[in-house]
């Protein structure tokens, strides 16, 4: 079975999809002229200051902290660590260079799903690709919007939603803290179940308290362990670098080919901030807001501190510790790198991290398959799906690491085709509601200083 997988995987994952992963980050990083640089700076600032207001069920810090709770999870501790461990360091470059582009892919993303969101007969918002790809490329491309609801339903019940997940909570604590894995299931479906049958509202609360915490939780762990070993982080990040363009070969490390690199940096990296997957869309259609570009924006940051921050700061920890070259693999390889700096509380640090980081991650995949089996049988298909994720979730941890990271990857890569169709032939209308939304800006700031002007002439 596991050969079978892995042949599925290879093909799925195989050129074709990286082309088409990559292809379309660097086609809307041209149409929409380097915007994951130049507005970088207004998006950070958009994630406090956004005014919520439009149509919408939750507000905009709300639903990227849903979306985050969905994106930061174990791969930004254990994938980032299979990725390592497969393709070396420089697999750690090509999940910044599918992070760039990505934020581009977030962009768009989110942009139409606030476009094309509708309400459904519960009277909430729904929205995602599915409804970008009926609504916005019309009816024909029904079937292709079905695929991926499809699909999406998969990823949440058997990719990144559940099982790999749940194994990684139940392998830390019982590295740590050995406590057997029926209990840790035990207590995990409680939670999960107590919180997900409160709908988005429920999610979204518990997520924009949880993960804010867990973030600055492990970024200062992380930074705290590079500062320790400072003197050997110029020397890891050349070895990235270097790693990038020629054959890894070290110590335990039995080598590893540009293209493995390549593979598993783009691979874990997508599985890590989901861009161009269509997941963070769903949950980007709920916020209150009038513009489908400030969404937009507001998404793309998702990428940037899933990746380019949380991912990078573990890719460090790995290469700065030389326990990518051992023989453990997953958590087990981070929780060797951490007790390095923190023999004491380093398996503590990593096990808290990851136990929030994985848990959260559950709640926000529940909340997207949640909302591709509404558009698949109607409402009436919500409370059905919601038994079923908790069950699986009860389950996922008696299922083998190996066969878990390949059928996620699997359900990924399927999902993330028909998300990508839509998406290049969407550009056009990102750019158009882009193009808007900044000429609005450039017109309210012209009559503020108009304004301000007639305040401060004299006889006013």
């Amino acid at each position: 079975m596991l050969e079978t997988l892995n042949a599925i995987d290879s093909f799925i994952w195989g050129p074709p999809l990286l082309i088409l992963l990559i292809g379309t980050g660097i086609l809307l990083t041209a149409r929409l002229r380097l915007l994951q640089i130049s507005k970088l700076p207004r998006a950070l600032k958009l994630i406090f200051t956004a005014k919520n207001q439009g149509d919408g069920d939750v507000d905009s810090f709300k639903a990227l902290c849903t979306a985050l709770a969905a994106t930061v999870g174990t791969g930004n501790i254990v994938g980032v660590a299979t990725a390592v461990h497969a393709g070396g360091p420089g697999a750690i470059f090509w999940m910044w260079m599918a992070a760039f582009v990505g934020m581009a892919t977030k962009y768009a993303e989110g942009c139409l799903a606030v476009k094309y969101r509708t309400v459904d007969k519960n009277g909430e918002i729904a929205g995602g690709p599915m409804y970008y790809i009926e609504n916005g490329l019309g009816k024909k491309y029904k079937p292709l919007a079905f695929l991926f609801a499809f699909f999406g339903v998969l990823v949440a019940f058997f990719g990144i939603g559940t099982f790999a997940q749940v194994n990684s909570i139940v392998e830390i604590t019982r590295l740590t803290t050995s406590i057997p894995v029926e209990y840790t299931a035990v207590v995990l479906t409680v939670l999960v179940a107590a919180i997900t049958i409160g709908g988005l509202q429920s999610i979204a609360r518990v997520a924009s308290k949880v993960v804010p915490a867990m973030a600055i939780i492990y970024i200062i762990s992380t930074v705290a362990f590079l500062v320790i070993f400072a003197d050997k982080v110029p020397a890891a990040i050349e070895q990235i670098l270097v790693s990038a363009f020629t054959p890894t070969a070290a110590g335990g490390f039995l080598g590893a080919t540009v293209l493995v690199a390549m593979r598993n940096g783009v691979a874990r990296g997508v599985f890590s901030n989901e861009s161009g997957l269509g997941s963070a869309p769903i949950v980007a259609a709920a916020a209150k807001t009038k513009w489908p570009a400030e969404q937009g924006l507001i998404s793309m940051t998702g990428t940037f501190i899933d990746t380019i921050i949380i991912c990078t700061l573990t890719g460090l920890v790995l290469v700065v510790s030389g326990a990518w070259m051992g023989d453990v693999n997953g958590a087990a390889l981070t929780n060797a790198a951490f007790t390095m700096a923190f023999p004491m509380y380093g398996s503590i640090i990593l096990c808290i991290g990851l136990t929030l980081f994985a848990f959260t991650t559950i709640l926000g995949w529940n909340y997207y398959g949640e909302r591709c089996v509404e558009y698949l049988v109607g409402v009436k298909g919500i409370m059905p799906y919601r038994i079923i994720f908790i069950a699986l979730v009860a389950c996922g941890a008696f299922i083998k690491l190996d066969v878990i990271w390949i059928l996620a990857d699997i359900v990924n890569g399927l999902m993330a085709i028909p998300n990508l169709i839509a998406l290049i032939g969407l550009s056009g209308v990102v750019v158009a509601e882009t193009k808007k939304y900044f000429d609005y800006l450039k017109e309210e700031k012209k009559d503020l200083s108009d304004d301000l002007e007639e305040e401060a002439t004299p006889g006013h």
